[in-house]
This record gives structure tokens, sequence and C-alpha cells, in this order.
């Protein structure tokens, strides 16, 4: 059987990061595993700039970026397994691996998870009709298009308004097709506002909040569809319907963290974030078991992903080469307004930087982190909302100080 000191499971940006920075800080045996051809996991696919802006100071394209993280990786000559795939992870942390080389086991004394994420399709939405070809998920029409080069379509309507499907719809507005709306079932676009601006308002791509896809037509391609608005309950409401023309329909419905694995090792999960419940150092609570990136929480950006690999690889270096693990005595949780908290836990020794998402669009309102009823942190926010990940600094003080923090909105 192999063994390493440190294995990281994903060759996206916060595999990339992590598998970096524990072999700048010291790690020596590290195993870095891709289940793809290539290194850069989504990024490999992401042709439009805007990353690298919180960590390089420039913003860069996805391939760009990925770029950067494997020149180092190189330099600093990381064992990369690449077309290789866990199939299999241990509590003992013990993986099986299939390769081009066969199936085979590795023994880590700490493992990183960064699987990142899938789309969700049209079987989990439920869209009601026929089956016809040229349903997409938008992160799939992105890879057929920037990285085959085959257009998937002329006549385009989109589900959904994250950001990939924003940023399709320009993607496909570019090279030619005639997106005819956006639609989304909530009262609020789920994409960063900047991408609604620079995506949708910029081309004039129509967006109809509150309105969903009730049916698909097509017999072996798509040839139409009806949208209606929905209610409170999201329900359609009768005598709403539009029709539209198309032979492309794109699915931009939320984002799914891949955890087979974690949960395989018996990591304890959250069933708000579908991430494993860990502490500031990115620690679950399976010892030596780390988690970051899209896999822990879906990221608005991809710089964040990467510093959250940073932070679980400067740990489980800690904990290879000392034996160190921090506590998870301590709890955080979302209170009134706040739809999730990462990390869920903490140990009160180092400071912690809360990842949160609000539950509904805010302006104007304070963003507080109580101790049972003493206050420890309030931030004046102009605007919060659901797309956009807040993050708020603890220091070590005031998490030294907190035997728990739940965040709340208020005015």
């Amino acid at each position: 059987m192999k063994e390493a000191d440190l294995v990281v499971i994903g060759g996206g940006p916060a595999g990339l990061a992590a598998a970096a920075k524990a072999k700048e800080l010291g790690a020596d045996d590290i195993i870095l595993i891709e289940r793809g051809e290539r290194l850069g996991g989504i990024l490999n696919q992401c042709i439009h700039d805007g990353f690298g802006v919180e960590i390089f100071k420039k913003a860069y394209t996805g391939p760009e970026f990925a770029q950067k993280y494997i020149d180092r990786i190189g330099e600093l000559g990381v064992e990369c397994m690449l077309d290789s795939t866990v199939v299999d992870l241990t509590p003992d942390k013990v993986l099986t691996v299939q390769s081009p080389k066969g199936l085979f086991d590795i023994k880590a004394n700490a493992i990183i998870v960064t699987t990142g994420c899938r789309e969700r399709t049209r079987e989990m939405i439920r869209i009601p009709g026929s089956r016809p070809a040229g349903v997409y998920t938008a992160g799939s029409a992105q890879n057929i298009i920037n990285l085959l080069g085959y257009m998937v379509g002329k006549k385009v309507v989109i589900l959904g308004s994250g950001d990939i499907g924003l940023i399709m719809a320009r993607r496909m507005t570019l090279e030619g097709a005639d997106v005819l709306a956006v639609v989304e079932i909530m009262p609020y676009s789920s994409g960063l506002q900047r991408n609604i601006v620079q995506c949708l308002e910029d081309y004039g791509i129509p967006l109809y909040l509150k309105h969903t896809v009730t049916e698909i037509r097509g017999n072996k391609r798509l040839e139409g569809l009806t949208i209606a608005e929905v209610d409170d309950k999201f329900q359609p409401i009768e005598g709403t319907e539009k029709e539209f023309q198309c032979d492309t329909l794109l699915l931009s419905v939320g984002l799914i963290p891949e955890n087979e694995l974690a949960e395989k090792a018996g990591a304890e999960m959250d069933p708000r974030t579908r991430g494993p419940v860990v502490n500031e150092a990115n620690q679950t609570s399976v010892e030596g078991l780390y988690s970051a990136g899209n896999s822990l929480q879906v990221h608005d950006l991809v710089d964040w992903a990467a510093l959250e690999g940073e932070n679980a690889a400067k740990h489980a270096v800690e904990y290879v080469k000392e034996g160190k693990t921090l506590g998870s005595s301590r709890k955080t949780a979302a209170g009134d307004g706040v739809l999730q908290v990462v990390p869920q836990r903490y140990s009160g020794e180092e400071e912690v930087t809360l990842s949160l998402r609000v539950r509904n669009p805010y302006s104007n309102k304070n963003l507080i982190v109580k101790d049972g009823e003493r206050e420890v942190k309030r931030e004046y926010h102009v605007k919060m909302l659901p797309a956009e990940m807040i993050r708020v600094k603890i220091t070590e003080e005031e998490a030294k100080a907190a035997k728990e923090m739940r965040v709340y909105v208020e005015d």
C-alpha cells in the first residue's frame, strides 16, 4: 500500500492552492489527485476574466488563474495523479484510487477534500414536457462551447439566474445566438449584481423574476417552451403564461457540493450547506480530514475557494508535522435573517472568518454577531443579497471570549 503525509483530492482552485501551500509550509510527501485529464477543474472552461483580484490584485481568466498555481506546484515538485478517481475513503484515511495504472490504495496521514460541486439537472427540478435534445446545464454548455468549440444552439432561453447562467447569456450572445430570456423563480437574482449588469443589462437580455418554465415542447429537438409567473408558494399562476420558440434551454438552477467521499469517511454533514461541518481550521469531525472550496460551501469568488484551500493546508500540515488539532466545542449558528454560517464550530484558539449568506435581500441593515445577549461584532451593510457571500472576521481575542457565535440581521 502506498503511503503519503498528505493527499489532496481534487485539482481545482481550492485543491491547487492547498497543495501549493502545504508544500511551501514544509510538507514533503504530498499527492494531488485529479479525476480529469488536466489540472484546473472548472477554471479551464471559464475563459472570462475576473479571477484573482483578491489574491493577485489583478483580473485573470480562469485558465490563467489556474496556470499560476499549476506552475507553482510544478516548481515545488508536488506529485500529481491525473485521470485518477478516488472511489472510496475510509474513516482511517485509506483511499482507493482508480487510475490508468489500475486500482490501488493510499494510506494518508491527512486528507484535504476539494472535490467541488455539480450542477442540478432537469430531473432534479421536474420540468414537465417532452424530452428533446437541446436541454443543457449551463456548465455543460460552457464546456462544449469554450473547450470543444461547438455551439449548442441559436435561440436560447436560460432558466435560473446563477452566475454561470448569466455568464453564458453573454457568451451565447457574443457567439451570435439570440438569448430570448433569463427566467428566475425567485423575486431576486441568484447571481452577483455585477454579472446581471455586465451579462444581461449591457446586452438588453430580459430577466423574468418570479417566473419558471412550466412546459418543454419538441420531438427530436427542443422547439419551444412555456414560462409562467409563480405565486408565493412557487406555483404557476394561471393566465400568466408566455410562449417562446427556441431550440435550446440552459439550466442554471443551483450547485450541489460533491461530498460522497467525506460522507464515506464518516464526516458530520450540514444539511443547509450540504458540506461537512468544520471548525476554523477547515477540519471536519474526522481527525485529519479537512474540507475546502465548493465541496465545503458554494463560493461566489474563486479566490475565496483558493484561500479556504490554503487555510486547510496550513492546519493539515500542523497536524501532520506536530499532531496539532483545534477543538470544535464551540458553535456558530444562523440567527434571524441569516441562512447559513461556516464554520459551524470553532475552538476559541484562533481568529475565525465567518462565511455566511442572508435569507433575503436587505438594505441599510446591521449584521450582528452575538454570544448570548452580548454583542461580539456589528457591521453596517448598505446592501446584502443572498447571492453574495459575506465574510466577517472575528479576532482571536473576540473568538476566545465568545462561548458561541450566532449571527443576526437587525436594524
